[in-house]
């Protein structure tokens, strides 16, 4: 007989506000109705009522995990109005800490799928990976979450020792390669619970407007490092991962093999790293009148940020869109005629942030 199941919006399994009734019969699920927005922020509309340095400060905040990704965007929006140049080493040290963030988003992700399916030690090496990636970012800037490395035209900070960071991300590397990589691709727990589970297609991707790593594990092949790139990553190279499987295996196979390539850009950006200033002299107050829109690679996909100017010291428009507030309907297409058991790791494999959708 069917019947419904309310989950959420508060509930030990996601710390976030986030609602999903699913519809079953027997213990296979016919259908979901996703909810969010139970905690609006009204970002948007609070960046309108503060000048362009407080707005760098309230956007970092739009998320925890994610948070210079939003910084950089929004300065890179504001910049191409003002006509601000970053130079050579601003734009590499911002390159790196956005690898640096890739690294501790993903890994986050991976623990969280590995206590979804109940794998305890796998969460628990996982963890201890990502708090040197937090090591590495608190050398670098002073703090393990909310780094403030982003100004208008370049960064607060400049790296001062690359050869310790090389160190310690050569460290992460070597765990990547030989502890968390070959679970993940052989474990046979780890392929039970994500062969085959939560397909996407790719014309159901296309369909929902998925953007990142979940569009690529289902064979959509788009960067937007590599489409439109930004920051250094048209002068290091970038090597664009893409499964076709369109499983949750694809989705943990497309972010493993991310981080990978986030750790050979790091360490192409710090053993390149021009000299040079990490800032203009000076930059302007009051922006000039215009707009712009900036496009980044988040680790959960495409931010886009749209800016509006006119010629004081506060922005008259800031549009958001975070990869997750298109990412997390797609999770209707991907539970039909799954388990109800196969529901947690299903929603887990998105990476949702209600977070970055209640902005």
């Amino acid at each position: 007989m069917p019947y419904k199941i309310p989950i959420g919006p508060l509930h030990p399994a996601y710390e976030e506000p986030y609602k999903i009734i699913v519809s079953c019969k027997g213990e296979v699920i016919e259908d979901v109705q996703v909810e969010v927005g139970f905690v609006m922020r009204s970002v948007e509309l609070l960046t309108q009522q503060r000048n362009y340095t407080r707005d760098l400060v309230l956007v970092e905040r739009v998320c925890g995990i994610c948070s210079n990704v939003h910084a950089s965007t929004f300065a890179m929006a504001v910049e191409r109005i003002a006509g601000i140049e970053v130079p050579a080493r601003a734009r590499y040290i911002r390159t790196i800490v956005a690898e640096l963030e890739r690294l501790h988003s993903h890994l986050l992700w991976a623990g969280v799928g590995s206590e979804d399916i109940g794998y305890r030690s796998m969460f628990m090496e996982i963890y201890a990976l990502r708090e040197r990636i937090m090591d590495i970012l608190e050398t670098i800037s002073g703090n393990r979450v909310n780094y403030a490395m982003i100004t208008l035209g370049g960064v607060t900070r400049d790296i001062t020792d690359p050869k310790g960071i090389l160190e310690g991300v050569a460290e992460v590397r070597k765990t990547l390669e030989k502890v968390i990589i070959p679970i993940f691709s052989r474990d046979p727990t780890i392929t039970a619970r994500t062969k085959g589970i939560g397909i996407l297609s790719k014309e159901d991707a296309i369909a929902y407007g998925t953007v990142g790593p979940l569009a690529r594990a289902s064979g959509i092949d788009e960067d937007v490092r590599e489409s439109m790139p930004y920051a250094a990553y048209g002068e290091l190279g970038f090597k664009i991962v893409v499964q076709e499987s369109c499983d949750v295996q694809a989705r943990v196979f497309v972010r493993a093999l991310e981080m990978l390539e986030a750790v050979r850009l790091i360490e192409e950006a710090l053993k390149n790293l021009p000299a040079g200033p990490i800032r203009p002299d000076e930059t302007p107050l009051a922006i000039p009148k215009g707009e712009a829109t900036a496009r980044s690679e988040a680790p959960r996909g495409e931010v886009f940020y749209y800016v509006a100017s006119d010629g004081s010291d506060t922005p008259a428009r800031v549009k958001i869109r975070t990869p997750s507030f298109v990412n997390i309907p797609s999770v209707r297409a991907m539970v039909k005629g799954q388990y109800l058991a196969d529901l947690p790791i299903i929603q887990a494999s998105i990476d949702p942030c209600c977070s970055c959708t209640d902005r």
